[in-house]
């Protein structure tokens, strides 16, 4: 059972008494009516034949709230398209697929590039921005929730947790982010959130004295959690990024866009487990090594944006402040889980902070040398404003796949 403490300036709402999914859903089926909610779900098709997402699918099946699913298709064929239609057929819900790599939306994406408004990489980024797309392009609900569809622990009170603060018409959060602790297996998890994110905020804290964004960001249980939920006119405006530093970017828009009053962070799970990624200590460009990056990348470049200057010796000096940090921070995870009976490897740990100290130097240096560079993806507002009919040229897509396809 959580606590009831209040940490940092953002509202934590915990999960003390332990409703049930069926007492959370019975409310969400009141507040539907008067916010229609969807689902958004960027998957990899490779998920579609792994462990998790057909068991989320047995879960969504049962959830009688949702007015949509919108389902981001990466890395298929026309092939695997087809068997996606299948694979998805059994939700009651409305729900269409994005075949990202799809003719129809291919030409649409090369058409955004040409006025460089599309999306510069792929990746999860540009997923969930197409879906966002087309849930505006639809306007079938004024709450939305995302979540990753590797999650092996999966249950669908997840789901109704994370939705619940935007979608209660008494409460006026446009954005909830989802926290739980990274335990499953014996084992301590999330090492980038514990191990970089957290040691780095606290170094930045030290380094550049008192900053309101870097307050905010520390207040996050779990900041780089990829399961949030946000009131449909959120959706317009928010610029995010397409590399690994997603999560890090929609909270630093939430930020610049919305005062502390309207966010808030769930409790959503007891347990939580997903695909893990590899180390990669020996590349920089997979694995945690380039989230790593991505996400320093982010934070610096938002800093930047606030009037902070950097420079090689901050960075030096940001680097020996975070490692530090970091090696205590690696006592005292190790010193929590024996007391809890768990399993903690101080060695690879102080590997891993081995690894992110070099770097915080690499993406401070990419930083200085690339002063130009734009990582965001445009709002939506702003591709509206550029190409006036795109989120019905969108939806019509989407709908003609669907059509052409479905069998």
């Amino acid at each position: 059972m959580a606590d009831f403490y209040q940490n940092g300036i953002v509202t934590t709402l915990h999960n003390l008494s332990g409703r049930s999914v069926e007492e959370l859903e019975k409310e969400l089926v009141k507040f539907s009516k008067k916010r229609p909610m969807a689902l958004i779900l960027p998957s990899l098709f490779s998920e579609l034949e792994g462990e998790a997402l057909p068991h989320i699918i047995d879960e969504l099946v049962n959830v009688p709230y949702l007015s949509q699913i919108v389902i981001g298709l990466d890395r298929a064929t026309l092939d695997q398209y087809q068997h996606a239609i299948g694979f998805f057929d059994r939700l009651p819900q409305n729900h269409r697929i994005l075949w990202n790599d799809g003719p129809r939306l291919q030409a649409l994406d090369k058409e955004l590039q040409e006025l460089e408004l599309a999306p510069r990489e792929l990746g999860k980024g540009r997923n969930v921005w197409y879906c966002m797309g087309y849930v505006l392009a639809t306007g079938k609900a004024e709450s939305v929730a995302l979540h990753d569809c590797d999650i092996l622990t999966y249950d669908r009170s997840l789901l109704a947790r994370l939705i619940y603060p935007v979608a209660n018409p008494q409460f006026n959060y446009e954005f909830c982010k989802g926290y739980y602790a990274r335990v499953a297996d014996g084992k301590i998890n999330g090492r980038v959130s514990r191990l970089l994110v957290t040691p780095l905020l606290r170094a930045l804290k030290r380094v550049l004295g008192d900053i309101p964004y870097l307050e905010f960001m520390d207040s996050f249980r779990y900041p780089l959690a990829g399961e949030f939920s946000f009131r449909r006119d959120v959706l317009s405006d928010i610029r995010i990024p397409s590399d690994w530093g997603l999560e890090i970017g929609v909270l630093s828009e939430m930020h610049r866009n919305y005062a502390n009053n309207r966010l808030c962070q769930a409790d959503i799970a007891d347990i939580y487990d997903h695909k893990h990624q590899d180390l990669s200590l020996h590349s920089e460009d997979g694995g945690l090594s380039k989230m790593s990056i991505d996400i320093t990348k982010a934070l610096f470049r938002k800093l930047a944006t606030q009037g902070e200057t950097f420079s090689s010796e901050t960075f030096r000096s940001l680097k020996a402040t975070y490692y530090r940090i970091a090696l205590d921070f690696v006592e005292t995870y190790h010193n929590d889980a024996v007391m809890n009976g768990l399993q903690l490897d101080i060695h690879s740990e102080e590997k891993a902070v081995e690894m992110f100290a070099r770097n915080i130097m690499k993406a401070g240096q990419h930083f200085l040398e690339n002063p130009m560079e734009a990582p965001f993806i445009p709002s939506w507002s702003r591709v509206i404003s550029a190409m006036p009919d795109v989120l019905e040229r969108l939806k019509s897509a989407v709908e003609e796949d669907y059509e052409d396809y479905k069998g």
